[in-house]
């Protein structure tokens, strides 16, 4: 399932993600589930059409990434809760593991998420790529974002998201959206 919260020039989208086997770091071994969240770049271009046509909108580059994840065999744990401070293109930098991260991590993506000023500092994105109200605008979304992340987490305990699906083997690694 994929959520998106889409601002001005930006959107904060939420899936579930299920990884075969990540190149983990060292004792990290086996399946993760869980639910990704990305801070992205929106790309909104003109109606393709009449005044009435439907507008195309791109969930476009990441800025910053938070992974929700557990081990499969320890649901419910979190345990393996990480962020990617910054990308490079499309790909993302080391796993960067926090102990406030780890204690809460849902309270801490909330924290977070009212400071787009150091999120962008740390991606090393220039805060001019970004519009003028994108901040206020996310701060004032973020009791209804952290409500998805923790309802899209209960279905993950629950097995109703975050599990292989038919398809993880031609994808190789990964089941979800993000």
């Amino acid at each position: 399932m994929l959520r998106v919260f889409g601002f001005d020039t930006i959107g904060v989208v939420i899936g579930d993600l299920y990884f075969v086997d990540p190149r983990p770091t060292r004792g990290q071994e086996g399946p993760e589930q869980g639910v990704r969240i990305e801070l992205r770049h929106l790309v909104r271009d003109e109606p393709r059409g009449s005044i009435y046509a439907a507008v195309p909108i791109a969930v476009d580059e990441p800025i910053w990434r938070v992974d929700l994840l557990e081990s499969v065999d320890n649901g419910g744990s979190l345990d393996r809760a990480h962020h990617h401070p910054r990308f490079r293109g499309w790909n993302p930098g080391p796993r960067q593991f926090e102990p406030d991260l780890t204690a809460d991590p849902v309270d801490w993506l909330g924290r977070q998420l009212t400071d787009l000023d150091t999120i962008l500092a740390r991606a090393e994105v220039d805060p001019a790529s970004v519009g003028p109200g994108d901040a206020d605008a996310m701060r004032s979304a973020v009791p209804e974002i952290l409500g998805v992340v923790r309802e899209t987490l209960s279905q993950v305990v629950a097995g109703t998201l975050g599990h292989p699906t038919e398809a993880t083997p031609e994808l190789g690694a990964r089941a979800g959206w993000l």
